[in-house]
């Protein structure tokens, strides 16, 4: 995961360095101020202090300077970093041939793309750089006070030694018991919290809302209470390093004192003695937050790693002068998933053959899985004994056998719950079946072929034109025109104050339910293909404007909307208003039996 980051070492050495040269400037500051104070003490004249004067203004000056350096550096790379590592998350995610994304609840997947992924950007400001600016600065530290007193260097030594092992590892411990507690609970918070907010309304109008409510606060309780174990190794972390301080400053006055009394060192260095240890902790300070974060950044890293499949990390991107001498060729790493992936006769075969032919072989099937057929292609899509589920061991639909020839078109309908969406996410290749399967009989991949026109599909926060073009790069004006007409969306579109330049808000904010609706639907009808699932098109929409929709969706004879060669199934709540003669397929509530009819 730290390749993934994709951090140039030069960019990190010049944040280091600038780290250092912040620190060395504020214990020069301090060296020199304490034998200046000392120094004058002594009432020399004033020409012998002119040079330390003017070193004191300078280092002050100095210091914000690198200070400032240090924070843009730092932040810099860090903040470069977190966007590459999204860049290749989202890159494996959108390769993964699986559906285990598809199986996380939204708010683990948003806790780990969000907080893990930002975690990692610490990693580099609170644990990295701070520790490589601890190594420098012990070196320092040591050297400066080695020809001032070997005690004082030896009781310097082992403060810091206190300091840089005992503190850090305390703080070790509390991040570990910290990210147990994340790991066990925090997610299942999080994605608790947003179905309660999601499904408010249904669970208020079912008198569910108060128990879950409940078992929120019972789950928050318990993530609490793991945090609170972590305090008392967190509490000796934060002690060490004020202890390692004042043994550090014990050895330093019996130096200070045994160098005085016997005149081996004058006022000055008397004063360096004395008042210089206040100053060389400020590197190992920051090691008890660098060895938190790193457990925290560990964790994070396997839980992105988990996320981004069996690879264990995502790729990082090759450099330009990479891509293009590689252009032509498959990738290693994907032509080794897709081997994975072949029949155990395909496995051996593949192992006999010669290097290139295996590229060959594996580039051939790779180009298969992702297959995309011309939209008007007639395909059949089949379902032998099919069960589907989110959870294994808990199917919502259970052996459904369908055979849907191209130019079909079906209705499902059934109670909340009982399955209908899942049903849709199977058949689109989202989700992997608990057992049966489902195919394209000419055996075509059904993910780029298989269109699913989701309930909670995401609006974005640009142009109309923009939200169409998501599923078609190569959208014209005159084509998204015509399919806002065919969802009968252009009356609203001729209110809008820039046409398809306007802006929608977030998450469609800007638009009605129905609005949203169509708009989706919209984007259904220009991305087409073979095979279109559709999960409660006509929800939001007044009763004749959503029955006539559903009429065009599900009458062969009328293409206003799809070819009359693609299969059509459309999820429904409202079976009286189907054309004559639509076969409906019936899901239990619940329990996944169904039943089929005209």
């Amino acid at each position: 995961m730290i390749a993934a980051l994709e951090i140039p070492r030069g960019r990190l050495l010049a944040a280091v360095l600038a780290a250092c040269a912040t620190l060395g400037s504020a214990f020069a500051l301090a060296a020199v101020s304490a034998y200046l104070v000392t120094r004058a003490w002594t009432m020399p004249p004033v020409l012998d202090l002119t040079v330390a004067v003017v070193m004191v203004r300078a280092l002050g000056v100095s210091r914000g300077v690198f200070r400032w350096l240090d924070r843009m550096l730092t932040h810099d790379v860090a903040f470069r970093g977190v966007v590459s590592l999204r860049t290749n998350l989202f890159t494996a995610l959108a390769a993964r041939p699986d559906d285990a994304v598809t199986r996380l609840r939204r708010g683990d997947l948003l806790a780990r793309l969000g907080d893990d992924a930002q975690e990692l950007g610490d990693h580099v400001i609170k644990a990295v750089v701070p520790a490589l600016v601890a190594a420098v600065m012990t070196v320092v530290v040591l050297v400066t006070f080695a020809p001032l007193s070997l005690l004082a260097t030896a009781s310097m030594l082992l403060s810091l030694a206190v300091a840089s092992v005992l503190a850090p590892l305390a703080g070790y411990r509390a991040a570990r018991l910290a990210e147990q507690a994340v790991v066990s609970s925090r997610s299942t918070v999080t994605a608790q919290a947003l179905e309660v907010l999601d499904d408010a309304t249904s669970l208020r109008v079912d008198g569910r809302l108060e128990a879950a409510l409940a078992q929120l606060d019972a789950r928050q309780h318990e993530h609490d209470s793991a945090i609170d174990r972590a305090a008392l190794p967190s509490a000796v972390a934060s002690a060490a390093v004020p202890l390692a301080l004042i043994l550090a400053m014990a050895g330093s006055l019996l130096a200070a004192g045994a160098a005085w009394t016997t005149g081996g060192a004058s006022a000055g260095q008397v004063g360096v003695l004395l008042l210089l240890p206040l100053s060389s902790f400020e590197a190992a300070t920051a090691l008890p937050a660098a060895a938190s974060q790193y457990a925290r950044s560990r964790a994070a890293s396997a839980r992105l790693a988990e996320l981004a499949g069996p690879g264990g990390a995502p790729a990082a991107r090759p450099s330009p002068t990479h891509r293009a001498a590689s252009a032509a060729r498959p990738s290693p790493t994907h032509r080794t998933a897709r081997a994975v992936s072949s029949s155990p006769p395909d496995r051996a075969a593949t192992a006999e053959m010669s290097p290139g032919d295996r590229s060959s072989t594996a580039h051939r099937s790779s180009a298969d899985k992702t297959r995309r057929l011309a939209p008007d292609a007639e395909v059949r899509l089949r379902a032998t004994g099919l069960s589907a589920g989110w959870e294994p061991g808990a199917a919502r639909v259970r052996d459904l056998d369908l055979d849907l020839p191209a130019g079909s078109r079906l209705a499902v309908v059934g109670g909340s719950g009982s399955g209908k969406t899942t049903l849709l996410a199977t058949l689109a290749g989202l989700l992997e079946p608990l057992a049966g399967t489902v195919e394209l009989e000419d055996g075509s991949p059904l993910h780029p072929n298989v269109v699913l026109f989701a309930e909670d599909a995401h609006v974005f926060a640009t142009t109309l034109r923009e939200n169409l073009r998501v599923v078609r790069r190569d959208l014209e004006d005159d084509t998204a025109l015509a399919a806002l007409e065919a969802v009968d969306l252009m009356d609203w579109v001729r209110t809008l104050p820039h046409g398809l330049d306007t802006m929608l808000g977030p998450d469609g904010t800007t638009v009605s339910g129905g609005e949203r609706r169509r708009l989706l639907l919209a984007r259904a009808v220009i991305r087409r293909g073979p095979v279109l699932l559709l999960d409660e098109p006509t929800e939001h929409l007044d009763t004749a404007r959503g029955d006539a929709l559903l009429r065009a969706l599900l009458d062969p004879a009328d293409e206003t909307l799809v070819p009359a060669t693609s299969t059509v199934v459309v999820v429904t709540h409202r079976p009286e208003a189907l054309p004559e003669g639509t076969p409906i397929l019936r899901i239990g509530e619940n329990d996944g039996t169904r039943t089929q009819e005209s």
